[in-house]
């Protein structure tokens, strides 16, 4: 009995730290994520090494926040109304995942990374953070507007939709000689088969349980585990890639704004296991060694993916391009998942693993910093004149 109740102390402590930090970080006038990271980042390493918790269990922590948090994201990616309202990201998004992989993986095949992890890492480098998006537009001291906030779900959401295909995609590459990518590709196939299916029957069940606030929340929350388990165990399919489409069954539906509002409040509780657990994954020694892949992260971030977001959104007529780009210069849930995966098959060193857990780490502090900053100089002049110009009759 004693040893269960072990994990459920460290588990309350973990949630009480992030809470403080998280108040002194909005105290400070920075995000509340920050706080978190620092939880994970300091709190952990300053433990001794018999009272830190297991780190089975703080992948575990890590798991499941990462398969709720995209379940809860593929339940917000509303196409219908992406296509309504910015018919440009529809294409800007998903050129951009997949520009910045073949970029970044390119030029990590050159720094001596194999082919298939290269595009592994590089897909790592494309994705952004839909959580710390969505921590971005709903934030009090914003400088957002709110076409710039449409316009960073809608592009984040989409990169979490172009993902899971590309991802899916460069891992049945990647997993060549365990498994015949014929045989992956048929397997993510026979998934989206039953996840259709899966969108006729679910919404139906939920919709039956609307005036059952508790059972709606427990279906809710079973179809994600459950969709995300199945497309592991049974087709092969990293969890959170599954956990997103199981989101996605919802997403279309007339349950999907109940969903949505009943599972807004976990949303918070998923981001503190997930961004503790990234922090407290750091290995100050591996990290030391892996200080230079920090820099070359953050380059290949910056050169590949901030700059073709701004090029593709000034492309694409929208508005605060060097927002859009700032908001979404973090790595992020998917870049987690995929450089844990490489990392536990052995094809990437203890040193590039903590060198791009870093990455996430400061990327997510620094973007989330950077996006309230005001606009200013030349920046912020041509960027009106493209507003301008990009808004109908002066409509903003």
């Amino acid at each position: 009995m004693e040893e269960t109740a072990i994990p459920i102390l460290e588990l309350g402590i973990v949630f009480l730290a992030a809470a403080v930090l998280g108040f002194v970080a909005r105290r400070l006038g920075l995000p509340a994520v920050i706080g978190y990271l620092m939880v994970g980042l300091v709190g952990f390493q300053l433990l001794p090494e018999g009272g830190r918790p297991d780190e089975e269990f703080v992948r575990l922590l890590a798991d499941v926040g990462v398969v709720l948090l995209l379940f809860e994201v593929g339940i917000e990616l509303d196409v219908g109304r992406l296509r309504r309202e910015h018919r440009s990201l529809l294409l800007a998004s998903p050129l951009q995942i997949i520009t910045s992989t073949l970029l970044a993986g390119v030029a990590l095949t050159v720094l001596g990374q194999p082919l298939e992890v290269a595009l592994v890492l590089g897909l790592c480098v494309a994705m952004s953070s839909s959580v710390v998006v969505v921590n971005i537009t709903r934030s009090v001291t914003r400088r957002t507007n709110k076409v710039t906030e449409m316009s960073l779900l809608g592009w984040s959401l989409l990169q979490d939709l172009t993902g899971v295909i590309v991802g899916a995609i460069v891992l049945a590459l990647w997993n060549a000689e365990e498994r015949d990518p014929l045989e992956a590709m048929v397997g993510l196939g026979l998934f989206f088969l039953l996840a259709i299916m899966a969108a006729r029957l679910f919404p139906v069940v939920l919709g039956r349980l609307r005036h059952y606030p508790d059972l709606f929340l427990l279906v809710a929350i079973a179809g994600g585990l459950i969709g995300a388990g199945i497309g592991a165990v049974v087709f092969g399919i990293p969890l959170a890639l599954a956990a997103f489409v199981a989101g996605l069954v919802i997403a279309d539906s007339p349950m999907a704004g109940e969903a949505r509002r009943r599972l807004l409040p976990f949303r918070d509780v998923f981001a503190v296991l997930f961004f503790v657990s990234v922090g407290s994954l750091l290995q100050p020694e591996a990290l030391f060694g892996g200080v230079e892949w920090v820099f070359i992260f953050i380059a290949l971030m910056l050169v590949f993916k901030t700059f073709v977001i701004y090029l593709y959104s000034r492309i694409g007529r929208l508005e605060r391009p060097s927002q859009i780009a700032t908001g979404l210069s973090q790595l992020g849930e998917f870049s987690f998942v995929l450089v844990s995966l490489v990392f536990v098959a052995g094809d990437v060193s203890p040193e590039l693993y903590a060198g791009l857990l870093a990455t996430i780490t400061v990327t997510i502090g620094a973007s989330a910093v950077a996006v309230r900053l005001p606009v200013t100089g030349w920046v912020r002049g041509s960027e009106e004149h493209h507003d301008h110009a990009a808004s109908p009759a002066g409509a903003s």
